[in-house]
């Protein structure tokens, strides 16, 4: 019994960090308006970089919020985009330049 209650007081002292996962917090972010929807950014960067979409992440870079995509150029390249989250302006492109 004692061995019980020491498991379940473990679980709710962890179940909080599970309840507020990554997506949960990225959709409070834009209900919120203090990022902007990945649409939007997908939508700029197929505008200044088309390609295939292979990856999208959103980070905390220093207290920064950043979405970084991969993207599979029509060249074959794999270039790295970062994305100011809150504003949507491109602060970093990787792999621009290098190719097969």
């Amino acid at each position: 019994m004692k061995l019980g209650l020491c498991i379940l007081a473990a679980l709710l002292a962890v179940s909080p960090a599970w309840a507020d996962s990554d997506h949960d917090r990225a959709r409070r972010a834009v209900e919120e308006g203090r990022i902007l929807p990945l649409k939007d950014i997908l939508a700029r960067a197929e505008a200044s970089h088309p390609g295939q979409l292979l990856e999208a992440e959103l980070e905390d870079e220093h207290g920064m919020m950043v979405y970084e995509l991969k993207v599979l150029a029509k060249d074959g390249r794999v270039i790295k985009l970062l994305y100011d989250a809150g504003t949507g302006e491109l602060l970093k492109v990787k792999g621009k330049g290098g190719g097969r």
